[in-house]
């Protein structure tokens, strides 16, 4: 049986990014790997999960979680330096 970590370890994403998505969509984070995993491996995805992770942030900032919001921004510079279609202009 695969555990949580092991998804995370197959879908070419960080544990932040899943988690990133997971938070954005509402679902369990076992789902939004499986999900990251699709998306990543789409030319529309990476620059969906980009949009993700951005928005996110946006609502931390809102909600005044500046450590949150920190955290999240590592996990899109992470993304951005990982997989360069996230990079704006890009494609």
């Amino acid at each position: 049986m695969l555990t949580y970590q092991d998804c995370v370890g197959l879908c070419d994403l960080s544990e932040e990014e899943v988690e990133a998505i997971a938070e954005h969509e509402h679902i369990p984070e076992i789902v939004a790997a499986e999900l990251g995993c699709y998306l990543v491996h789409s030319e529309e995805g990476v620059p969906m999960i980009r949009r993700i992770i951005l928005e996110d942030i946006e609502t931390a900032v809102r909600r005044g979680d500046k450590k949150h919001a920190l955290t999240l921004r590592l996990a899109l510079k992470h993304f951005v330096d990982t997989h360069p279609l996230a990079k704006v202009g890009a494609a």
